[in-house]
Parts: structure tokens; C-alpha cells; sequence
């Protein structure tokens, strides 16, 4: 039985944007390659339909993230509270 190769998607990238640029036609790709033409039609077909995602703003963070953001904006106040409360006793004291 055929072992099944497995390919990276870096490698899958590199060559769909190889025949997506019209450097080489899909078959040349294909035979360099020794792969199927419905394989690379399947991972055009793929990435040209998750390439508009890519553009998705990420400003947003998540409702978890934000959540943590403010607990540690918290304790950075609180802190910075008790180091000015010291630094007053220390001159105090002195």
C-alpha cells in the first residue's frame, strides 16, 4: 500500500500562489510536482476562500482577554497605591 504524503502549507501556499501569479500554468506545477490537478484545484479553491479572512480587523480582543486586561489594570493601581503609602511612611520615619 502507497504511504500517503503529507504537505506543509507553506508548500501548499508557495505553489497556488505559483500558478495564481500566471508564473506557470496549474499542469507544469502539477507534474513538477507529481500531483493530481484536483489536489492543487482544492487548495486554490481553499485558499482563495479564506483570503478576504485574512484582512478581518483583529483590533477587537476577546471578551476573556479584556476581562484580564482590567483585572491587571487593577492590581497595577493597587499596587502603585501601596508603593506611594511606603514611600510616604519611609519619609515620614526618617
Amino acid at each position: 500500500m502507497a504511504k500517503r504524503r503529507k504537505f506543509t502549507s507553506e508548500f501548499k501556499t508557495e505553489l497556488v500562489l505559483e500558478v495564481l501569479s500566471g508564473a506557470t500554468s496549474q499542469a507544469e506545477v502539477c507534474r513538477r510536482h507529481n500531483l493530481n490537478e484536483d489536489q492543487l484545484s482544492k487548495w486554490k479553491q481553499q485558499f482563495l476562500e479564506k483570503a478576504p479572512s485574512l484582512f478581518d480587523s483583529t483590533d477587537k480582543p476577546s471578551s476573556d482577554a479584556e476581562k484580564r486586561i482590567t483585572h491587571l489594570e487593577h492590581l497595577v493601581g493597587r499596587m502603585a497605591v501601596a508603593l506611594d503609602i511606603q514611600k510616604k511612611l519611609l519619609t515620614w520615619l526618617d
